[in-house]
C-alpha cells in the first residue's frame, strides 16, 4: 500500500507538469548593423562639404540656398531663347554710378545693391527680392510728386465775383491745389514714363528677372519690372542713407527728367 507521502509527491509532480512554462528571457545584443537601422538620433545630419565650401566662398546674392534646390526639374525647359541675367558686379556698379552720380556704387552695401534690382520672378524668389524696398520707395516718390504738384505754377483764370458780390478766397499757398489730383499724379508716375528713366540709367541691363518670353520683353512686363527696381533703389537709399538723401535723389533723378523744377 502506497504511503501518503508518495501520493503527495506524485500529485505535486503532476501539477508542475500541467503549468504553462514561461519563455526564457533572451538578451538582445545589437550588432552594428541593427544599431544603425534602429537607433534614432536628434542630432543634425552632417552637411555636404561641397555646399559648405560654396556657401562660405560665394555671397548670398550669387547663390541659391542649398536646401532650396530641388533634386530634379519639375517643369519642362521653356521654348525659345534663354534670357541672360547679369552677374557682373562691375556692370551693376556702373548703373548705380549713372543713377546716383560719382561714388554711387558705394552708396549701398553689396547685398542690398543686388537685392534692389532683383525681381521676385528671378530664381523663384529664393535669393530675396525687392518688393518691400519698392513699397517704401513708392511712398517716397509719391510724396515728393505731390509736393511738386503743389509747388508747380497753375494756369488758372483770375477769380471772379459771384452774384452776391463775394470774392473767392485766394492764397499763394493754395495756388497749386487744383493740380493735386489722383489723375495728375497717376499720369506722372505711370510706368510708361518711369521705365524710360530706368533704361537711361541702365537698369534694364542689370535688373534680375525672368520674363515669360525672352523674345518679347515688352509683353512680359519689363516696364513694371524696371519701375519696381527704380522704386526699390529709392527705398534702399532711404534705409541706409536717410530720408533727406532719398528725397534729393527722387527730385534730381526721377522728377526733374519728368519736367519738374526744384530750387537748390
Amino acid at each position: 500500500m502506497t504511503s501518503k507521502r508518495s501520493i503527495r509527491t506524485l500529485i505535486s509532480s503532476a501539477n508542475s507538469s500541467l503549468r504553462p512554462t514561461q519563455p526564457a528571457r533572451r538578451t538582445f545584443a545589437p550588432t552594428s548593423a541593427s544599431t544603425s537601422a534602429c537607433t534614432f538620433t536628434t542630432s543634425t545630419p552632417p552637411h555636404n562639404p561641397e555646399y559648405e565650401t560654396e556657401a562660405a566662398d560665394r555671397p548670398r546674392w550669387q547663390q541659391t540656398p542649398a536646401r532650396m534646390i530641388t533634386p530634379f526639374r519639375i517643369r519642362p525647359q521653356p521654348k525659345g531663347p534663354v534670357f541672360k541675367v547679369n552677374d557682373d558686379p562691375r556692370r551693376l556698379d556702373e548703373a548705380y554710378m549713372r543713377m546716383l552720380g560719382p561714388n554711387g556704387d558705394k552708396a549701398l552695401s553689396e547685398e542690398v545693391k543686388w537685392l534692389a534690382v532683383t525681381h521676385k520672378s528671378f530664381d523663384h524668389g529664393r535669393r530675396g527680392f525687392n518688393d518691400r524696398l519698392a513699397f517704401l520707395g513708392r511712398r517716397i516718390v509719391s510724396l515728393q510728386t505731390s509736393l511738386a504738384l503743389l509747388n508747380s505754377p497753375q494756369c488758372l483764370a483770375p477769380p471772379e465775383m459771384d452774384s452776391y458780390g463775394r470774392m473767392p478766397y485766394t492764397h499763394p499757398a493754395l495756388s497749386g491745389l487744383p493740380g493735386l489730383t489722383h489723375e495728375a499724379k497717376d499720369s506722372i508716375l505711370d510706368k510708361t514714363r518711369l521705365a524710360p528713366i530706368a533704361e537711361r540709367y541702365g537698369l534694364d541691363k542689370v535688373t534680375r528677372w525672368k520674363p515669360q518670353r525672352a523674345d518679347n520683353l515688352q509683353g512680359s512686363g519689363i516696364e513694371a519690372v524696371l519701375t519696381t527696381s527704380l522704386y526699390a533703389i529709392v527705398g534702399a537709399i532711404a534705409l541706409e542713407r536717410g530720408g533727406e538723401i532719398a528725397n534729393k535723389i527722387v527730385q534730381e533723378k526721377i522728377l526733374s527728367p519728368l519736367g519738374f523744377m526744384f530750387e537748390n
